[in-house]
């Protein structure tokens, strides 16, 4: 982006070949534009000068740096070769300190004179009840670091500090380098767009990130830079989508007819709610359109997805075409299976499940029935994809829990269909808006904001180790009136390193505290046949219990279990507990989930606990978990999902900027399309040399 961009490291002032080697390996710092987009991560004031005596409540409250004035009284070498060590004497007339070195000793003391004023920068401490402060930065009273009011602090790894690449090289190398530019750095960004935004330009903003000289204008760089960086992806983003929707033809599906009249007046278990009905009408203007529809819906857990895309499947048919839904598990399958095939009995449906357990005989039928066009809807995994499955005319695929398959698999059902067929795309993982808009920034997003009429929300309490007795009596009353419990545990095996209960210490112990209901017991490590054993032990009803690692997290419908223990909650994420809470509230009876946890946790931890029990809107917990932990941890939604990597901007905190970047860039794009106009040239050059896509999502299908 910058003129100066295709200067080799090696060649900037202070760096060298050495130094460019490692700056390569360890931060992938290669030209001179990677080494001013390395911004800093924290400023450190050098405005204020401490006392020696002062500096006590400073070791106290353990105060990062410090910044002394005074002279040295005296040096002392001690031992020699590795084991040297330089211990200076240093007085400001209200309190003598010890300053010690371990590296560099003879540079050091050939450098420092005792009796001269210095200014010491470091981090305080105390060895056997003396003020210490060991390496610290030294300069004399007139040089330009002393005059220093903020310095940036950059992030480095160990192996630089060890060949001695500080914080403070990389901002002398950067200040050095900025200063010895004869013109100011080309601005890529549109004009039209610096004006609109009120932008400031890049030379100021790289020059005040690197050296603030406020903190008004600190922010209104770090601002700029922000914004530029996310304008360039919404660009990207919605550029695609928009030539992609141009460009793909679609099944045009105009027709409601009697598949779906039907199943409304016969089958439809309860009334819709309103935004089930919003996502139907967008569903239909999709595929009623010509092009190919991309629609991401994403609801949170019982929020009746499953049902729009029955009926999205049901308005294909209408439409003379088939529809399929994938799923990641056979489990998941096999529930949405049983969902559909029931629900649509009274119809004539003809409905099939294909997954890799399906047998040899139901196989060939399946093949027959898809390729003639008498099996209208197709439930499967991963199987859906292989080669022998024909079907006569595909024209809707419904893929569940999207990011648990590769885009090359989702690509395949690509070649099932003469016309790349219409996709709808389900998660009940709520995605945080400003995530959205980045990582699924092509693809059309509905939200189904509101649970079916009857779902009560789930009774949500923090319960301690000391309370377990209480916590088991609860239970048992459950059992005692019918219904079932899950019991989820963050380990398989106990593990010294980890304080932590085993899922197989709290099977044996379901066992005695709960006799005589039987106990199931699920986890990873279970050979797949076992594991669907115990699950269906638990679905039928034969078992009350059922102990599990957090496999039951997707894919498990069991309407009598009206109780989640989730032991060592501290140890799950805000998203992760509530995907298992979404596990009970499935029928009509009062549910209730108990986090149980240690006394001793900390701060943000009992934060995030005390959040999952104040609500049960999956977003509100989406947008305060991406809050916490970032957008990287988000499920499926890691930030390698972007076009390139942030420098600056963070998608969990710099929503209002994604929003603002996105109306930008849809202006640009609304005014020229192509990127083509003169006064955009330069934009359009960087663009194309800067954004190398890891993943294209504009073929999400």
């Amino acid at each position: 982006m910058l003129a100066t961009g295709r200067c080799i490291l090696k060649y900037v002032k202070g760096i060298g070949p050495q130094r460019a080697q490692l700056l390569s390996s360890e931060l992938g710092l290669e030209t001179a534009f990677d080494l001013l987009r390395h911004y800093p991560v924290s400023y450190i004031d050098r405005s204020a000068v401490r006392s020696l005596r002062s500096l006590h409540d400073a070791v106290a409250a353990d105060v990062a740096m410090v910044q002394v004035k005074g002279r040295f009284i005296s040096f002392n070498v001690i031992g020699e070769g590795a084991k040297m060590r330089l211990t200076g004497l240093f007085s400001d007339g209200s309190a003598t300190m010890e300053v010690v070195w371990f590296k560099g000793c003879r540079a050091v003391r050939n450098r420092l004179r005792a009796g001269e004023e210095y200014i010491l920068f470091g981090k305080p401490g105390k060895f056997n009840g003396t003020l210490q402060m060991v390496h610290p930065e030294v300069d004399a009273p007139d040089s330009v670091a002393a005059a220093e009011t903020v310095r940036a602090v950059y992030p480095l790894t160990e192996k630089l500090r060890r060949h001695n690449i500080t914080s403070r090289t990389i901002h002398t190398i950067i200040l050095q380098f900025l200063s010895s530019l004869r013109m100011p750095l080309r601005d890529t960004m549109p004009p039209s767009t610096v004006a609109a935004c009120h932008l400031m330009d890049l030379d100021t903003a790289i020059r005040i990130i690197h050296n603030p000289s406020g903190p008004d204008a600190l922010a209104k760089a770090r601002f700029r830079l922000k914004f530029e960086e996310l304008f360039y992806i919404q660009v990207d983003m919605l550029r695609r989508s928009r030539k992609r929707k141009a460009a793909t033809q679609g099944y045009i599906m105009p027709r409601i007819g009697k598949w779906f009249n039907d199943f409304y007046s016969l089958c439809l278990p309860f009334e819709l709610t309103e935004a089930q009905k919003r996502v139907i009408k967008e569903i239909r203007a999709d595929i009623a359109g010509g092009r190919q529809m991309n629609r991401l819906v994403q609801g949170d857990v019982g929020s009746g997805k499953t049902l729009v895309a029955l009926m999205a499947m049901l308005l294909a048919l209408d439409n003379g075409y088939q529809a399929c839904l994938m799923a990641p598990t056979e489990i998941l399958a096999g529930q949405h299976y049983e969902t559909i095939r029931s629900i649509v009995a009274k119809i004539g449906l003809n409905v099939r499940l294909l997954t890799g357990s399906t047998k040899a005989k139901d196989r060939r039928l399946i093949d027959d029935e898809l390729r003639d066009g008498s099996l209208h809807i197709l439930v499967g995994t991963h199987a859906v994809l292989e080669d022998r499955v024909e079907f006569h005319r595909l024209g809707l695929a419904v893929i569940d829990e999207q990011h648990r398959f590769g885009v090359a698999q989702r690509a395949r059902l690509w070649s099932k269909s003469a016309v790349p067929p219409h996709v709808l795309v389900m998660t009940a993982t709520p995605i945080p808006r400003t995530l959205a808009m980045t990582v699924y920034g092509d693809l059309d997003v509905s939200v189904i904001d509101e649970l079916p009429p009857g779902r009560k929300p789930v009774a949500t309490v923090l319960r301690y180790d000391d309370q377990r007795v209480k916590v088991r009596d609860a239970v048992r009353r459950q059992l005692d009136q019918g219904h079932q419990v899950y019991i989820v545990y963050p380990l398989v095996k106990e593990n010294e390193k980890l304080d932590l209960r085993s899922v197989e210490e709290g099977f044996a112990d379901a066992e005695v505290a709960y006799a005589p209901y039987k106990v199931a017991l699920v986890h990873g490590q279970l050979k797949p046949a076992v594991k669907d054993e115990q699950m269906e032990r638990f679905a039928s009803g034969e078992a009350s219990v059922l102990v599990a690692t957090t496999v039951i997290e997707v894919g498990v419908n069991v309407p009598n279990a009206t109780t989640m223990i989730i032991e060592n909650a501290e140890r799950f994420g805000l998203s992760q507990l509530h995907q298992l809470r979404g596990r009970v509230g499935r029928g009509a009876d009062r549910s209730y989930c108990v986090l149980m946890s240690k006394h001793q946790i900390s701060s943000d931890t009992r934060k995030r606990l005390e959040i999952m029990t104040s609500t049960t809107d999956g977003f509100v917990i989406a947008e305060a978990d991406m809050q916490m932990r970032g957008p990287g941890d988000i499920e499926g939604t890691a930030q390698s999902g972007l076009p390139f990597d942030l420098k600056i901007a963070d998608i969990a905190r710099d929503g209002q900027i994604i929003q603002l970047a996105r109306k930008a860039a849809e202006a640009l794009l609304d005014a020229d399309p192509d990127i083509v106009a003169p006064e955009n040239a330069t934009f359009a050059a960087a663009l194309a040399g800067t954004l190398q896509r890891t993943v294209d999502w504009s073929r999400i299908s």
